[in-house]
């Protein structure tokens, strides 16, 4: 399966990402991807993405992450609401009390 995803990029305390198609199996630190989309630069905020190429990539079967797909949603690429990306919070049991003898 082949997934539409960012890959961090630039030095630290400086992000840049790279919108990248990638077989799932490769982790995503590894240089190794089908083809480049776009980037994503945070400090700057600046976004720049090839609508025509993921829109093909989508077509043909790619999965985008959830990230991913809120840049999408947000420069009207794709339809929907955007996706919470935060993690679930846990709900934390509470611990039994000892008993005192």
């Amino acid at each position: 399966m082949l997934k539409i995803r960012l890959q961090r990029l630039g030095r630290k305390n400086d992000p840049h990402f790279k919108l990248i198609v990638t077989p799932q199996t490769y982790k995503p630190k590894t240089h190794k991807y089908i083809e480049d989309l776009g980037f994503y630069n945070v400090k700057s905020g600046q976004k720049e993405f090839k609508t025509d190429r993921v829109k093909y990539w989508i077509g043909v079967g790619a999965q985008v992450t959830p990230t991913v797909y809120n840049f999408l949603v947000e420069q009207n690429l794709i339809e929907g609401k955007k996706k919470n990306v935060l993690p679930k919070k846990s709900v934390t049991k509470p611990k039994k009390e000892l008993k005192k003898k």
